[in-house]
């Protein structure tokens, strides 16, 4: 299991000829929040295009590099098709606040966790209260329901099961 973050600024290498192609800026997402691609270019100021690589033409995601097969496999997408990215996009993950069905916040998204090679879901949340809770107390991790009808993830919110706030574990012993 791999933040997302930790691929964020990663080079991006073609596997035959060791070309670098860029860097990994952000995280590209489907409208269920799966992950559809990693963004390497932001759209610049007179540029009309995002430089992507689709997740399934990622063939390793190494906590240096990310490797793919060809040149070939780069997009060039219209920001407006990047809906949901990590950081950027029409919606974005990052910050995202977690609240149950009860109204409770749990706290706010830091980062996500997924399985680079058993597929794209996230399977976990890093939350956040705020720098200084951070220093107290630590940064919590929340579980992903293994129930996707469970979990509404919205353009302004994270809607999860009452029982999560239950399951909240500190970040350390989730990774253990």
């Amino acid at each position: 299991m791999i933040k997302l973050q930790l691929l964020i600024g990663l080079p991006v290498i073609i596997i035959h000829s060791g070309k670098q192609v860029g860097t990994v800026k952000d995280a590209w997402f489907d409208e269920h929040w799966l992950v559809n691609g990693l963004v390497l270019d932001f759209a610049k100021w007179f540029s009309s295009s995002v430089k992507v690589v689709g997740w399934s033409n990622v063939l390793a995601c190494g906590p240096d590099t990310v490797i793919i097969s060809s040149e070939d496999v780069l997009q060039k997408l219209k920001p407006s098709e990047v809906l949901r990215a990590f950081y950027s996009g029409v919606s974005r993950l990052k910050d995202l606040p977690v609240t149950t069905v009860q109204g409770v916040q749990l706290g706010r998204v830091s980062d996500v966790y997924f399985y680079p090679n058993e597929g794209t879901q996230i399977v976990g949340y890093e939350l956040t209260d705020g720098f200084v809770s951070d220093l107290m107390e630590g940064r919590k991790w929340l579980k992903a329901p293994s129930e996707p009808g469970a979990v509404l993830l919205g353009e302004d919110a994270i809607i999860v099961p009452a029982v999560s706030e239950t399951e909240l574990e500190p970040v350390a012993a989730a990774n253990s």
